[in-house]
């Protein structure tokens, strides 16, 4: 499975403290266009990086798409519902 290079990912004040990642995970639903928008207009992605997300999702069965501090990936998580995907708020490796 690919990572994402650090610079491709959503980061909120990238501290210790904040090690916290948002994780999508693939599902039957989705259409992979739709997945692409939704990292878009939600992150302000590039279409090249949600490109690249995706891929790691539908590929992969998850990427993570944002890194921080725990309250802002729950906002992330809660926001992604909202679009009908299934994500999770996990720790940061290391």
């Amino acid at each position: 499975m690919s990572t994402v290079p650090a610079e491709d990912v959503r980061t909120e004040g990238a501290r210790l403290a904040d090690g916290w990642t948002t994780v999508v995970w693939n599902d039957p639903v989705n259409l992979m266009s739709y997945v692409t928008w939704v990292f878009r207009s939600y992150f302000g992605y590039s279409q090249e990086t949600a490109h690249r997300l995706m891929l790691q999702v539908h590929e992969g069965g998850r990427a993570t798409v944002s890194r921080g501090n725990r309250e802002q990936m729950e906002v992330d998580v809660q926001a992604l519902h909202g679009f009908g995907l299934w994500a999770t708020v996990q720790p940061a490796e290391a």
